[in-house]
């Protein structure tokens, strides 16, 4: 019977409270950002995507940090942040409600701060929760490797991997019943309940996490610059990490676009946070069988497979305005073929996720495929900061929030919302063509990378 020590325990258990954290305030962030704070889509949408791009290029300078450090004050360190962070980000919006600096309606309607400076202290929480969130990545992963040994590290990490995706999908199904029965401050308490889930885990380290490997000094700041500098210079893997950006872009439109999008088109009634869970459920359900079906296909091969389905969930999620208003199963027709265009993400996801990193280990350097594999997330960052960006903008001229367009007794003009919302599918497209684009790109890079190979050979 396979045996893990208390440290491995303890540190999945916190894994679990911090995904659930963290996914509970990321579904709805644009959301929380406009509706709470005032600011536009595009604003919300380049605020978000900082936030989301930073947690993936962090973890390796809070790593090396946490080495130095200790993995135990490390952790301790991140869950003090993050609980300071989130409730920040609940505090901030209450205490500038009370004071009259926020306008706040008793009908749960936040107004924001449109034009006061003050909405930019949202800054502050949110950089401590960013600099709380990497060490979280960087020391959790490593905890595992360190309490694990070469026999039970596949079932550590499948551990691991199951916490990880158990708190994501709890932390969704928290958000719609908050936001259905206390509207915009249902946003607002989101974060309260985050801060009590990484108090908990901080409790929890502070108690039961006492490691004795502490061995490793790892690397300082200006080696882990050199060696991102290394990999940014290979261009061979470069051009690899932006063409999967593309899949990433399209992915990350679950937490960008579509909870405005559904909300807006549907009402109050749509449940982004489990329309979201569908993409987890998928991937739990059928990962293993997709790596089956493709483990005599080269990685490539299979990876190409998934960048050919990604734009058919662009172009399923488009559908959902255009198939007339019949409810389907009971759901609202863009909230089924939302659900069914997160479903064929989820399986794009199975057909690349896995083999990516292998084929990424791959094209580094004989000798430094470790190093190498430190910076194969670098297609989060890239795709974060575009994608968020990018959902503002879209959402800004194709969706526009409702709220520009009532009087000043909060009355919708029906007329000129449904004109200037008619074409909100046209979103979707721009994500049909980067899908369509990148999916052609690998197959290019697949065949000249496979010429440049053999004559090498």
């Amino acid at each position: 019977m396979v045996k893990f020590s208390k440290p491995f325990w303890v540190a999945n258990f916190v894994e679990l409270l911090e995904r659930l954290a963290y996914y509970a305030v990321f579904i709805v962030i644009t959301l929380y950002l406009s509706n709470v704070w005032g600011f536009s889509d595009i604003e919300a949408g380049v605020i978000a995507g900082l936030f989301s791009a930073s947690l993936y290029l962090l973890p390796m300078f809070a790593g090396a940090y946490a080495d130095k450090i200790g993995f135990r004050s490390a952790i301790i360190l991140a869950f003090t942040l993050l609980t300071i962070g989130y409730a920040g980000l609940g505090i901030l919006p209450t205490m500038l409600a009370n004071a009259g600096l926020v306008d706040y309606e008793m009908t749960t309607t936040y107004t924001g701060l449109k034009e006061s400076y003050l909405r930019w202290s949202i800054v502050a929480p949110l950089v401590l929760v960013v600099i709380g969130g990497a060490f979280i990545k960087s020391v959790i992963s490593g905890t595992v490797a360190r309490e694990t040994t070469p026999e039970n590290r596949a079932r550590g990490y499948s551990i691991f991997y199951m916490m990880v995706n158990i708190g994501a999908f709890t932390g969704k199904t928290v958000v719609d019943p908050l936001r259905r029965s206390m509207g915009d401050q249902g946003l607002v308490y989101l974060n309260y309940f985050s801060a009590a889930m990484t108090l908990l885990a901080l409790i929890a380290v502070y108690f039961f996490y006492k490691s004795v490997k502490t061995e490793g000094k790892g690397k300082s700041f200006a080696e882990i610059g050199q060696s991102l500098a290394k990999v940014l210079l290979n261009g061979r893997l470069m051009l690899l990490i932006l063409i999967v950006s593309g899949f990433w872009v399209i992915q990350s439109q679950m937490y960008a676009t579509m909870p405005k999008y559904v909300i807006r088109l549907i009402g109050e009634s749509a449940s982004p946070g489990w329309y979201a869970n569908v993409n987890p459920l998928i991937v739990f359900v059928s990962v293993n069988f997709v790596t089956s079906l493709m483990k005599k296909r080269s990685a490539i091969t299979s990876m190409m497979v998934g960048m050919f389905i990604i734009p058919l969930s662009a172009l399923v999620m488009s559908l959902g305005t255009q198939i007339g208003e019949s409810y389907i199963l009971g759901l609202h027709p863009v909230a089924f073929m939302m659900i069914i265009g997160i479903a064929f993400q989820a399986i794009a996801e199975c057909f690349i996720s896995p083999r990516y990193l292998e084929y990424f280990s791959l094209q580094a350097p004989k000798g430094e495929e470790g190093l190498y594999l430190g910076f194969s997330h670098l297609h989060s960052f890239f795709s974060f900061l575009f994608a968020f960006g990018l959902s503002g903008f879209l959402l800004d001229k194709y969706l526009p929030d409702p709220r520009l367009f009532t009087d000043d007794n909060g009355v919708i003009d029906t007329v000129a919302y449904a004109a200037a919302t008619q074409n909100a599918h046209y979103i979707w497209y721009v994500f049909v063509a980067i899908g369509a684009i990148s999916a052609v790109a690998l197959f290019i890079y697949g065949r000249i990378t496979r010429k440049m190979d053999n004559k090498a050979a």
